[in-house]
């Protein structure tokens, strides 16, 4: 009896400390988020007030208004953004789950192969392709163009990983009963298995979307025309020679966070259930 109420405690110590761990980093990863909530709603001058202020004293809707009506067209680079990660998003999840199809049901030659080769280009820094890449479209006439940004894209090789591990866990016999049905590749691709592998499917959407709608390094490589920007080029409009506008920074980079948070909360389930089942089965 001492040994399982001693067993017990320990289960229940243990479970208590992790979720104060869990907690302390919550609360980590919150404050910046609670920071910029609250400078974006206080004057230049109340920014870096010591004590700092988590409820502005002064609250003002200024920021919102210079942001969205001000010297810089805020709701250009918004619009640049959505565009290029719609289009981007698009192209990757149908070249994602074509590739992970074909690595996962078809046989031909060399297959394992060809995807450890696909994979170890993983280990290639996208910083050294830079440079061949801006030569490449300088050539083709796409520098200053978001075909620079939107090309390069709609290939990922975590996507296409991660559609090969769900295709795997599907049985074969749905492809032997469409092939019975007289339907090809194409057609047992997307209406027999696609739809069987949606918390992939939806996995891939938001991890791309994440990261293309916050993409910097590219966009600033290959955009040069102010009116191409997207946002994450667009808040450096508000540092300048005088120093940064923490304010209006503050106020853009919560603008643009709002579609992500959105997207999260409506999908995190399935986005944590693909990414663990990508891991575990295969």
């Amino acid at each position: 009896m001492e040994r399982v109420q001693a067993r017990v405690w320990r289960v229940r110590t243990a479970k208590g400390m992790l979720t104060f761990v869990m907690l302390l980093l919550s609360l980590i990863m919150i404050i910046p988020f609670a920071w910029m909530l609250s400078t974006s709603f206080k004057i230049a001058a109340d920014v870096f007030v010591y004590p700092m202020e988590w409820v502005p004293k002064r609250p003002t809707l200024a920021n919102y208004i210079e942001v969205w009506a001000g010297k810089y067209p805020f709701y250009t680079y918004y619009w640049n953004s959505i565009k290029l990660t719609f289009i981007t998003v698009i192209g990757t999840l149908m070249t994602s789950s074509m590739a992970g199809y074909a690595f996962a049901k078809l046989q031909f030659k060399g297959k394992e192969a060809l995807f450890l080769l696909y994979l170890a280009t993983l280990m290639v820094p996208n910083q050294v392709l830079l440079i061949p890449r801006y030569i490449l479209f300088d050539t083709l006439d796409l520098v200053n163009t978001h075909w620079a940004i939107i090309l390069p894209g709609i290939t990922n090789v975590v996507s296409t990983f991660l559609m090969r591990q769900f295709y795997q866990t599907v049985p074969n016999d749905y492809i032997e009963a469409a092939k019975l049905d007289g339907a090809g590749h194409f057609y047992t691709y997307s209406r027999v298995l696609t739809p069987l592998v949606k918390p992939a499917v939806v996995t891939v959407i938001i991890l791309n979307f994440i990261w293309h709608w916050n993409e910097f390094e590219s966009p600033l490589i290959f955009l040069h025309d102010k009116s191409l920007y997207t946002i994450p080029l667009g808040i450096t409009n508000y540092t300048d020679e005088f120093g940064t506008h923490y304010s209006l920074v503050a106020t853009a980079a919560l603008c643009a966070l709002v579609p992500m948070i959105t997207i999260y909360l409506i999908c995190q389930k399935w986005i944590v259930e693909g990414i663990m089942s990508s891991g575990v089965k295969g």
